[in-house]
């Protein structure tokens, strides 16, 4: 008698994938920490590490996307993952859009921006980490 187990895929991060997904929530945990400076000090070099800081997320957010699109083509199944990623880019983009104003005209807009684009980066994290295996797990 031959006993068969089905074998079912096991959808394995890429390691370039993994790192840039790991990069993507500290860059926007450090654009609302700077925003959060520059509205406690009126500083303004706060706001501008907060801009540079914002694109800087927004390119990592842009190379995870693309990341996270090439797997869905291969046949992953991680559509929630690449939801919040776009949900996550979109809501980076207006925040980067309203950080180009000028001085203290983007308080305090900018901090619920860099909140919200915080938790939907957090949120993308967590969905891609958990959708998508390492190695031999199940």
């Amino acid at each position: 008698m031959h006993a068969t187990s089905p074998t079912t895929r096991v959808w394995v991060i890429h390691p370039f994938h993994a790192a840039v997904l790991g990069g993507l929530w500290p860059l926007y945990l450090g654009t609302l920490l700077s925003d959060y400076a520059y509205w406690s000090s009126h500083e303004i070099q706060w706001a501008n590490f907060a801009a540079w800081l914002l694109a800087g997320a927004m390119v990592v957010t842009t190379l995870a996307l693309l990341c996270a699109l090439v797997g869905l083509a291969r046949g992953s199944r991680a559509v929630f993952y690449v939801v919040a990623l776009v949900v996550t880019w979109c809501v980076g983009l207006l925040g980067s859009l309203h950080h180009a104003r000028d001085a203290w005209a983007i308080m305090p807009g900018a901090l619920v921006w860099s909140a919200a684009a915080l938790f939907l980066a957090l949120l993308a994290t967590w969905a891609g980490f958990s959708s998508l295996r390492d190695g031999g797990a199940r």
